[in-house]
């Protein structure tokens, strides 16, 4: 796999693919952070109905939403853009109202996860059986073959400088790469950055906080 910059879109949960299906406005999100020889790796994306930690995740076990990645999948390779899709399951990170029929959410064990900020609140979760852990593997080996193609607070002289010294060689940004769609452009340039706008990370909205950030 050849990379020209090495500067890779982090995988961001956005919020705005509503009922877990990708929806047209990410066509547009993707393919302003898409630039040649570039890497975005996608959203958390998850394996099963039981998979979903957050409202308006998106998903990819069934083939309606495979349909519905395709245009972005697309809108990203036109620019010549490697796209890795970020498979996942949320376990017990979440609530009983993100669940089919308000089941209790899965993990290895019924204990329950404790807020470290006070701020979510997590459903009590239900222990798998032994029987039933090859059903969840074999959820994240449909969502890999359905996935047909599908960060670290560093700012750019921190980038630059771990790659200088070889402790790295791919460097992911994800607050920077929101809120600016051609970043490996300016950091080429080492042109202003535009600020981001924490309270729209997490927002439903389909444009503001998400493709509505300037370019150059």
């Amino acid at each position: 796999m050849w990379l020209g910059p090495r500067v890779v879109l982090a995988p961001l949960t956005r919020s705005r693919f509503y009922n877990n299906l990708p929806q047209p406005h990410g066509v547009l999100y993707y393919s302003q952070r898409a630039t040649k020889g570039g890497l975005l790796i996608a959203e958390a994306t998850g394996v099963s109905d039981t998979a979903q930690g957050h409202p308006n995740q998106t998903g990819i076990w069934t083939s309606e939403q495979v349909e519905a990645w395709k245009p972005i999948v697309d809108a990203v390779h036109k620019k010549d853009c490697i796209f890795f899709c970020q498979i996942w399951h949320a376990a017990r990170v979440f609530d009983y109202g993100y669940q089919p029929n308000g089941q209790a959410p899965i993990s290895s064990s019924s204990k329950m996860l404790r807020s470290e900020n006070g701020v979510e609140e997590y459903s009590p979760p239900r222990a798998l059986s032994t029987e039933q852990i090859p059903l969840i593997v074999n959820d994240f080996r449909l969502a890999a073959r359905n996935a047909i193609a599908a960060a670290g607070g560093y700012n750019r002289e921190d980038g630059n400088k771990a790659i200088r010294e070889g402790t790295t060689d791919l460097v992911a940004y994800g607050r920077h790469f929101i809120a600016n769609p051609d970043l490996p452009r300016r950091f080429e340039l080492n042109a202003t950055l535009n600020k981001y706008d924490r309270a729209t990370f997490y927002s439903p909205d389909p444009v503001i906080g998400y493709t509505d950030y300037p370019f150059l």
